[in-house]
């Protein structure tokens, strides 16, 4: 059941910094490209326990000082399962355009088809046999050419392999297994070989990974968050989460900060539902933010059904709902929905995102969650 007052928080940015979420992401798409156990484009190089200072340069090289983090986000996409999905499969695109002039053919067949772990190690042989070097560095430019937004993002891969390549080909959807494999090295890195099972039921494919679900870092004093969260229950709100982290790493943080006694367990809605949503229902995936899912499933309960949230009309204008986020694509979830939005300048861009709120007409944009207190 719904009530009249409703805040849904996502938790990247705004309760909890995202830097290691960012990191993971980046490690992730260099364990794919360099270890032998996925491309192995140069295999000396990788390994599983690196320094600060060294997971700080493979982020920098990955994503070009953050330019690819920015611009994936300034176009709508906030899961990192997908930003993970489209720098690595861009940069397939690049190995390939190297590869093409000795073997056309080895392209054509590797486009023809669902890019899974078989292809994967198929590119691996080609590549020890070939010079071929990644290029972070086009990825903006490459993308920049086009106008999609949101997971047409995904999509828009086939249009680069087209231009690239001169290939037509379909093997670049949210449904790639690519995709699947990309989230499961991901979970890897973050929830780190302790947790890995529980995480995703199997044990690492790369184990000797620390995780750092330990490490989280709150973007508000321990103090400041609990007293806002009780002001809003002691103002009659009811409080949800709509989050792109699996459960896992969102209920403990959650209760590391003292903050889950004030949530409904049922408005808290994760990736992980949203996986189980598109498993149940492939041809209306993807679900991520910026699509609505997460929010509208959160603001319904999980007692409702998935097939509830997904064919709810929209916009919901008889409930008062506050959707409280740090990206462009909690923006257009909010704004889908109809509900009021109020962004948080503690993500990526940090204040530097406000033009991007102010160009969506965010109805609030504050430099902190605690700031809250000060418009409900």
């Amino acid at each position: 059941m719904t009530t009249n007052k409703t805040i849904l928080f996502d938790v990247d940015g705004v309760l909890l910094s995202e830097e290691r979420y960012f990191d993971s992401s980046a490690l992730t798409v260099w364990e794919m490209l360099y270890s032998k156990e996925y491309i192995g484009v140069n295999q000396t190089i990788f390994n599983t326990n690196l320094s600060d200072e060294e997971i700080t340069q493979v982020r920098s090289t990955v994503f070009d000082n953050d330019r690819v983090l920015s611009f994936i986000k300034s176009r709508g996409i906030n899961a990192n399962w997908d930003m993970v999905y489209l720098t690595l499969s861009h940069q397939i695109i690049v190995l390939l355009q190297q590869i093409q002039s000795t073997d056309e053919e080895f392209v054509r067949e590797f486009l023809s088809k669902d890019i899974t772990l078989d292809s994967l190690l198929k590119l691996n042989n080609k590549v020890q046999n070939s010079v071929v070097t990644p290029q972070f560095h086009t990825f903006v430019e490459d993308f920049e050419e086009g106008e999609a937004t949101k997971q047409e993002l995904l999509t828009f891969l086939n249009e680069i392999a087209y231009k690239k390549l001169g290939v037509k080909t379909e093997s670049f959807t949210r449904n790639s297994e690519l995709w699947t494999i990309g989230r499961q090295a991901f979970q890897e890195w973050y929830v780190g070989d302790e947790l890995i099972e529980k995480s995703i039921g199997k044990k690492a494919k790369q184990p000797g990974k620390k995780g750092f679900i330990q490490h989280e870092i709150p973007l508000a004093k321990e103090k400041e968050l609990q007293e806002l969260f009780q002001q809003l229950q002691s103002e009659k709100w009811t409080i949800g989460v709509g989050t792109g982290r699996p459960k896992l790493e969102t209920i403990e943080p959650l209760r590391a900060l003292g903050l889950l006694d004030y949530i409904e367990e049922e408005r808290i809605v994760t990736a992980s539902d949203v996986l189980e949503a598109e498993e149940a229902h492939p041809k209306k995936a993807p679900l991520a933010k910026p699509q609505p899912y997460t929010y509208i499933r959160s603001w319904l309960t999980k007692q409702s059904t998935i097939q509830q949230a997904l064919e709810f009309t929209l916009p919901i204008n008889e409930e008062k709902i506050f959707i409280v986020g740090d990206s462009v694509a909690d923006g257009l979830a909010a704004q889908t929905m109809g509900a009021t939005f109020v962004a948080v300048l503690t993500g990526l861009s940090g204040k530097k995102a406000r033009p991007d709120f102010e160009k969506m007409n965010a109805d609030y944009i504050i430099d902190n969650v605690v700031d809250l207190s000060t418009i409900i």
